[in-house]
């Protein structure tokens, strides 16, 4: 028999059977599935088979958390099913059928930003690298920064903006070219798209402003002028552009015949696309982020900006639930873009600590729990490094009052942060590292921010949990006064 075979066996029967799964596949840690009728699945039932570490619905799809050796376990799953699986793509395709129109446009923007992660974040560390360098002062250098005292990190931080550039001035092209891969056109269009937009033919868009109207290149076509404007770091422009040159794409694939498509196809996809892009969709997906961050910033630093701050803060971790949480990405980054810094990132570093120290709140109240530590601690770690999804949805939404107490951590230190005006020059790094990404000037600010996300979520976690507040499932040892878990 297989290490898993009766685990398998019984997730089969608790999801309701072969007949209701539409389709299923698996990534590095969890088993995906696309159910029939999601409600037929016995969520309780599921997570106490041994196997499972904890369930969650995201994105259409049922997910169900088996670790490390989940590839052993779907092998067993699909011979005792007899289903065979899907990749990851088509599975979420087919996810799309247990989503609403908002649900899947957010799945959309989802999709589009997921890839450029990597590159963000580690465009975020070393810019935040680069703050150390050139943005403190230091009393041991008599209050000089480091870049002014020494020939050598000077060169470094030099050298190392040739990367952040690459990932942030240039950030439509890895839009253009993620709208491309996920709408399955050609993506060295999406590429070259891209590139036509951040051009250095093209007057650059920090330069806009400075500009007098009158010094600004544009192409004289003789009964029409047309600014000549870059859109270096801006997100709707370059998201509006890339799905027009993938929807002309798709559009002309189907009319053209075969034999001339080669040739025709991408030239009526991209001219079309490239001259839109200048004329009508840059300067309005330009006037539309302009307004989105506009309001936004104005919210963070009005009169009541301590409310704004308070409500992102405990709303935060709700709206990663639901995937929601994507648009902020394209805030943050219109922020950066028109302020050079944005007031949104610091709070959403802040909700990762605040969720990691609710986790660790509940390691050490259940301490002795080893089946749960397998999932707590891993989860803990990787919520204070900024990946808060196997936290929520592995301990902290299990228990319910965890998660609000992360909630109220987070809201408090958001406000905190809010008041002090503390902004981030990028984003991409979060949790404990988050530092990193603000503003020098503002890091004794911050670290009373993080602080209170470290210690309001530990002291809530504790007394909800004793006073029963939030709390249903994970009762006090009335006979000892000692906490225990109801799994341990």
């Amino acid at each position: 028999m297989g290490k898993f075979k009766e685990d398998a066996q019984k997730l089969l029967k608790e999801v309701g059977g072969k007949e209701n799964i539409a389709a299923v596949s698996h990534c590095a840690t969890r088993m995906r599935f696309v159910l029939n009728d999601p409600e037929k699945a016995d969520k309780a039932a599921i997570e106490k088979i041994p196997a499972v570490k904890g369930t969650f619905t995201n994105a259409g799809q049922f997910q169900v958390i088996i670790g490390n050796e989940v590839s052993t376990f779907y092998n067993e799953f699909s011979e005792i099913s007899g289903l065979e699986g899907v990749s990851k793509e088509a599975g979420k395709a087919a996810a799309k059928q247990n989503l609403n129109p908002v649900q899947r446009a957010i799945s959309v923007l989802a999709e589009i930003f997921t890839p450029l992660i990597p590159a963000l974040v580690i465009g975020g560390l070393i810019l935040g690298f680069r703050n150390v360098l050139e943005g403190i002062p230091f009393g041991f250098l008599d209050g000089q920064k480091i870049v002014e005292v020494s020939t050598f990190w000077n060169g470094v931080n030099s050298f190392l903006w040739l990367i952040g550039e690459a990932i942030f001035q240039f950030l439509p092209v890895g839009i253009t070219w993620s709208i491309t891969k996920k709408m399955g056109t050609t993506q060295i269009l999406g590429i070259v798209l891209g590139i036509t937009l951040v051009s250095p033919q093209l007057l650059n868009a920090y330069a806009v402003a400075g500009t007098p109207v009158a010094d600004i290149p544009f192409w004289d076509f003789g009964f029409a002028q047309v600014n000549m404007i870059g859109y270096q770091a801006q997100v709707i422009p370059a998201m509006l552009a890339g799905f027009m040159l993938a929807y002309l794409e798709i559009y002309f694939r189907k009319v053209i015949p075969q034999a001339i498509s080669m040739i025709f196809v991408p030239l009526f996809a991209l001219l079309p696309t490239v001259l839109a892009a200048h004329i009508i969709l840059g300067p309005v997906g330009w006037a539309i982020g302009s307004w989105v961050s506009d309001v936004v910033n104005a919210g963070l630093t009005s009169t009541f900006n301590w409310l704004f701050g308070a409500v992102f803060g405990f709303m935060y971790a709700p709206l990663v639930i639901t995937g929601l949480h994507h648009m902020t990405n394209a805030i943050d980054l219109q922020l950066i873009a028109d302020f050079q810094s944005t007031n949104l990132w610091p709070m959403i570093a802040l909700s990762n600590i605040a969720q990691g120290s609710a986790v660790l709140a509940i390691v050490f109240m259940h301490k002795g729990n080893k089946e749960e530590e397998q999932v707590s601690i891993p989860a803990m770690i990787s919520c204070y490094l900024g990946v808060t999804e196997p936290a929520m949805f592995g301990i902290n939404l299990k228990y319910v009052y965890p998660f609000i107490a992360g909630m109220i951590g987070s809201g408090l230190a958001g406000m905190f942060a809010t008041l002090f005006g503390v902004r981030a020059t990028s984003i991409g790094v979060g949790g404990l590292p988050g530092i990193l990404s603000i503003v020098p000037k503002y890091y004794v600010p911050f670290l009373g921010a993080m602080l209170i996300a470290v210690v309001v979520p530990l002291l809530l976690t504790y007394i909800f949990r004793k006073k029963g507040i939030f709390n249903k499932i994970d009762p006090v040892d009335e006979a000892t006064g000692l906490l225990y878990s109801q799994e341990g």
